[in-house]
């Protein structure tokens, strides 16, 4: 009998390497001054890349939560099962600091670290970064009252993971999530219904139903509910501080595209107890802080999913061979590849400058605080716009290899669309980002200023940055045009970072391609004449060169 499975020119799995190895993370720690944080950085990309974590990321996936309504006598419990390398895979995320901790931290990177840190870390399983997200974001809306953020914030920021249903100030750690939007009005949070009635020891009763709470297992949520005052924000603790279960009562996990590892669920809340987190009326503005936050993590976790499949990508390319070749060697491939790094390194670049703002407005100071404002939201959208064009160019880079579930290409699709539909479609954010330049006019100053620093670079950053300025003179049309003039900040933005602090030969493919219209439809149709090499080593898993 002939030999027929002989296997040849297939390419090793990508297992065993430093995920954090990669230049614009690093430069990024170098050129902040983050030299002491590389260690760190490094030792959690040997865990991200490690065999035994991908393995979790792969069980988590596979097998996904389990709702449990009741207990086998018939009480109420409302709970979800977990795989356990999903508590696996939160005990590390939490034990790294990738949840709260940089709030408890004095170093002036904290946020830039944990950045790093989480866009390293995320390429293991997207689905628990969402609570660990959430917990990171809920910190500065929390403290709008001083009191409940004195007593949980210490929880929230320390680096224990504890799973059990007990009441949050008893635990050594705390796990948070967020209940905003109704089905009746999804992102349109105003349109809610959950009433909240006030209590004569300060306490509110919320009843009402929540279409998308993710993370139903957290400690605590944020809601809102329609208080006499109008729309309010509230901590809801999922278990009471005499250890009964709050009234929150999970009628559903959802059936999602991607994101399986992580329960999100549908909510009744029938009379349950919940505390004030700012004034009655100021919901909006109140949760707006964690929306903020959550709207940096949903850039860092698309530019991870960028930078996995283009690591993805080249890999393959460097080992698989076709009409007499190494795909690595093919021109169109090397144009494919480096147009997806080009990518990749914009979205990274990006996320983690935004990061450096959220550090410098932390320690208080406001033109950053005003600029992160615009900057994230103009961010949000288009990078995790980008996110699914994104996967799927990788992804066909592998061609069938990439079609097939273990090489978790699929999974990375599915994942792509999640963080722009987060917090609100790409009109809902465009039109945000619109309405944070029309009550903060400021920021479209500052905005401004940051693309103005970079003046001179690069002649087609210029032409761009004048082309943006002319876009809005014309407010009557503004709103049409919202996706265009947002989306041209958002390129505005990468181009002047990247000719400022990035790879020449990254910030001239930009600049020709995305800034100078010489640019096709599709990836892979940068211009002749750029030095590709650089940009695709940069891409390149170390362990493949």
């Amino acid at each position: 009998m002939r030999v027929t499975h002989e296997v040849t020119n297939q390419v090793p799995p990508l297992i065993d390497y430093d995920a954090a190895d990669y230049p614009p993370i690093l430069e990024a720690l170098r050129s902040e001054g983050a030299h002491d944080a590389l260690d760190d950085v490094h030792h959690v990309g040997r865990l991200a890349g490690g065999a035994e974590a991908q393995r979790w990321g792969d069980l988590a996936e596979a097998h996904p939560p389990v709702l449990r309504t009741h207990d086998r006598y018939g009480h109420r419990i409302d709970e979800v099962d977990y795989d356990p390398a999903y508590h696996q895979l939160m005990h590390t995320a939490v034990e790294l600091g990738l949840h709260g901790a940089p709030w408890a931290d004095p170093s002036p990177h904290a946020h830039l670290v944990r950045a790093a840190k989480m866009a390293v870390w995320g390429q293991v399983d997207a689905g628990h970064g969402c609570p660990i997200s959430m917990t990171y974001a809920v910190v500065p809306a929390l403290r709008h009252n001083p009191e409940l953020a004195l007593q949980y914030e210490p929880l929230l920021t320390a680096r224990a993971y504890d799973p059990q249903p007990r009441p949050p100030l008893t635990k050594p750690g705390l796990i948070a999530g967020m209940s905003m939007t109704e089905k009746q009005g999804g992102s349109d949070v105003r349109a809610g219904t959950t009433r909240a009635v006030p209590q004569a020891d300060g306490a509110y009763l919320l009843t009402g139903h929540k279409w998308f709470t993710s993370a139903p297992m957290s400690d605590i949520f944020l809601v809102l509910a329609q208080a006499p005052g109008g729309l309010t924000c509230f901590l809801l603790p999922r278990v009471l501080p005499d250890g009964s279960r709050n009234t929150m009562h999970l009628q559903r996990l959802k059936d999602k595209l991607g994101n399986h590892s992580n329960a999100s669920s549908e909510v009744e809340y029938d009379e349950a107890v919940a505390w004030r987190v700012g004034d009655e009326g100021r919901g909006v503005p109140t949760i707006i802080e964690m929306v903020n936050m959550t709207r940096l993590d949903c850039t860092i976790g698309t530019a991870t999913g960028m930078r996995v499949g283009v690591t993805q990508a080249t890999h393959h390319a460097v080992h698989r061979s076709a009409f007499g070749a190494h795909l690595i060697d093919q021109p169109l491939m090397r144009n494919v590849l480096a147009d997806l790094a080009v990518e990749s390194e914009a979205a990274t670049t990006v996320a983690l400058w935004l990061a450096t703002l959220t550090d410098r407005a932390a320690s208080g100071d406001p033109q950053a605080a005003t600029l992160r404002r615009i900057a994230l939201a103009v961010s949000k959208y288009y990078v995790c716009k980008r996110g699914p064009i994104h996967a799927a160019e990788a992804l066909e880079c592998l061609g069938g290899n990439g079609y097939v579930e273990e090489s978790r290409m699929p999974r990375l699709y599915r994942e792509a669309p999640l963080l722009s539909v987060w917090e609100g479609s790409g009109n809902v954010a465009a039109l945000d980002a619109l309405r944070a330049m029309a009550r903060q006019p400021e920021s479209v100053e500052a905005f401004f200023d940051e693309l103005d620093d970079s003046a001179g670079g690069d002649r087609r950053l210029d032409a761009a940055v004048a082309a943006l300025k002319r876009s809005f003179t014309d407010f009557d049309t503004l709103q049409l045009r919202a996706r265009r003039v947002v989306g041209d900040m958002a390129l505005a933005l990468q181009g002047a970072l990247l000719v400022r602090h990035g790879h020449p030969a990254v910030a001239d493919a930009f600049c020709a391609t995305r800034l100078g219209g010489d640019w096709g439809t599709v990836f892979g149709t940068l211009p002749a004449g750029l030095d590709l090499g650089p940009i695709i080593e940069r891409a390149l898993p170390k362990m493949s060169s």
